[in-house]
């Protein structure tokens, strides 16, 4: 009975224990759920506000902090996701709050002050003095054949050294391909230019998609100029 009686009550305690360090991690775990919440587009509140002044720190542009993920917001997001080589899918989840956390950014390949814009990651970046001061999503060419004035062409960016040579006009060019939001041009017709999509993955007709608010930003402070070297690689 004394036996028994024992293995009855050790029972009994460990599964106390058991029910103590259960509530413990519960409290864990709903702590760093509430430190680090999954966010998306239409999220508001403080943590979303924690989000867009980390991502602008960390020179991932997204306006300013207001607490509303919004599309600027969402371009952040989709920015680093695709330098830390994550799903690009502009959640922030446990993995992207990681690179955020972590403060994961790219570095320059060119040095100097240019702009420069990765293919392979689909991003811009914008160097100043040897370090990358901005990056921003872009959408370049998808490489697929498109036909302008009766001719075929393939919609591909080239690789390699560049200037900004010309601008277009201070709102919307419209022509044959669709409209380009004030449009700096690099190569021919190929330019960085805002847009009202800009999605994850390559789709442009060659030129460097940027949101509408990106270009403004980049065009009030002086980042795009005439005669501003520009790396595509």
């Amino acid at each position: 009975m004394e036996h028994n009686e024992i293995s009855r009550r050790g029972v009994v305690a460990g599964a106390a224990a058991m029910g103590a360090l259960a509530a413990v991690g519960t409290g864990v775990a709903t702590s760093a759920s509430a430190a680090n919440p999954v966010l998306k587009a239409g999220s508001r509140g403080s943590s979303v506000t924690a989000l867009q002044k980390r991502l602008n720190s960390l020179g991932y542009w997204c306006g300013t902090p207001d607490g509303v993920f919004g599309a600027l917001t969402v371009q952040a997001v989709l920015a680093i996701q695709k330098v830390a080589g994550l799903g690009r899918d502009g959640v922030v989840g446990a993995k992207t709050w990681g690179v955020v956390n972590r403060g994961t950014r790219p570095g320059s390949r060119r040095g100097g002050n240019r702009m420069e814009v990765d293919k392979r990651r689909q991003i811009v970046m914008v160097v100043r003095g040897g370090s990358v001061k901005y990056i921003f999503n872009t959408s370049t060419g998808n490489g697929e054949l498109f036909t302008y004035y009766g001719r075929k062409i393939r919609a591909t960016t080239p690789s390699g050294e560049f200037r900004i040579n010309r601008r277009g006009s201070n709102g919307w060019d419209y022509g044959a391909l669709g409209g380009l939001w004030r449009p700096f041009y690099f190569n021919g017709g190929i330019a960085f230019h805002g847009s009202a999509s800009i999605p994850a993955y390559p789709a442009s007709h060659g030129c460097c998609r940027l949101s509408v608010s990106a270009q403004n930003f980049l065009i009030a402070n002086r980042l795009l100029y005439i005669g501003e070297p520009v790396s595509v690689y």
